[in-house]
């Protein structure tokens, strides 16, 4: 598959300097021009997807913490299982690396992935529990008590199970990606139902997205109007926002005090701070056939 990042080449090496004092203004406005449009430059690069494999242990892994950053959550076990149950969930990958990059370390690199953990058969392992428990202490401390008692009926209902979906990329990957990515999990999830494989059936998706809000905003308050929090939201996968609209029940939580690196998002947008939010998501089973074609028409290049 193909499709088009945005790279933000270095400058070289005589523009990272200070410069030279006696530049007239229009010189150095035309640089400015020039430095602009280098760091708008759009490059064409392939991805191929893959089944998960052993060898993409480390790419999983490092992508899961961008998403849970500092939590108690076991992250190698959360890897290691993602990779067993390898007949669910794929990975991307750059296709061709040209051989005089210097950078063989690339054509191994993870770009994205996405798969699905049932919390309610995996409830035995520890990353499972951990996960439910980061969730309902998160929704606890910052929702009402009727939204607290509708999550954790939710989470402990064994006859509705609930998977928890996962779907990373790096920031620089398009979200074009995510709609093959998406469509063949929903073509796996319905295989391994039809061979009774691990996985096969969730009655309810749990999705845990990266989004912002501006900072310089009072978030203090507590908002149960989905409404007015959507017009507040930005979020870092695009297409998780359709998600989101059709979510039975959502809130958020701050990160901003785990988020100490550029991996775990402290960005700004416009020069315009940006607070890290994760926005926690309960979406039907029964309503992922109309966000897969709201996806379609949304990221369909």
């Amino acid at each position: 598959m193909a499709t088009r990042a945005k790279r933000r080449p270095p400058p070289p090496a005589e523009e990272r300097g200070s410069g030279s004092s006696s530049e007239s203004g229009s010189e150095s406005g035309d640089s400015d021009s020039a430095e602009d449009e280098r760091l708008d430059e759009e490059v064409n690069i392939e991805f191929e997807a893959h089944s998960i494999s052993d060898s993409d242990y480390n790419g999983i892994k490092k992508l899961l913490q961008q998403l849970f950053l500092k939590a108690t959550v076991n992250i190698a076990e959360l890897t290691d299982t993602l990779i067993q149950q390898n007949h669910i969930g794929s990975i991307i990958k750059q296709a061709e690396i040209q051989e005089d990059s210097g950078d063989d370390d690339d054509e191994d690199e993870v770009f994205g992935f996405i798969s699905l953990l049932n919390l309610t058969e995996r409830k035995d392992t520890q990353c499972a529990e951990q996960i439910k428990e980061l969730i309902l202490s998160r929704c606890e401390k910052n929702c009402e008590q009727c939204v607290v008692e509708q999550l954790e009926k939710i989470l402990n209902d064994n006859t509705k199970p609930v998977g928890l979906l996962l779907s990373e990329r790096f920031i620089n990957v398009p979200p074009q990606i995510a709609l093959p990515m998406h469509q063949q999990l929903q073509k796996e999830l319905t295989n391994a139902q039809r061979k009774n494989k691990p996985c096969g059936k969730c009655h309810y998706y749990l999705l845990i997205s990266k989004t912002f809000t501006e900072a310089t905003k009072s978030n203090s308050k507590r908002r149960e109007g989905k409404n007015q929090q959507k017009e507040e939201l930005m979020f870092a996968n695009a297409e998780e926002e359709f998600f989101y609209e059709k979510a039975l029940l959502t809130f958020n939580y701050s990160v901003q005090e785990e988020s100490d690196t550029c991996l775990g998002g402290r960005w700004s947008f416009d020069d315009v701070p940006m607070k890290p939010l994760r926005t926690v998501m309960i979406i039907p089973a029964d309503g992922i056939n109309a966000i897969m074609d709201k996806l379609k028409d949304y990221l369909s290049i």
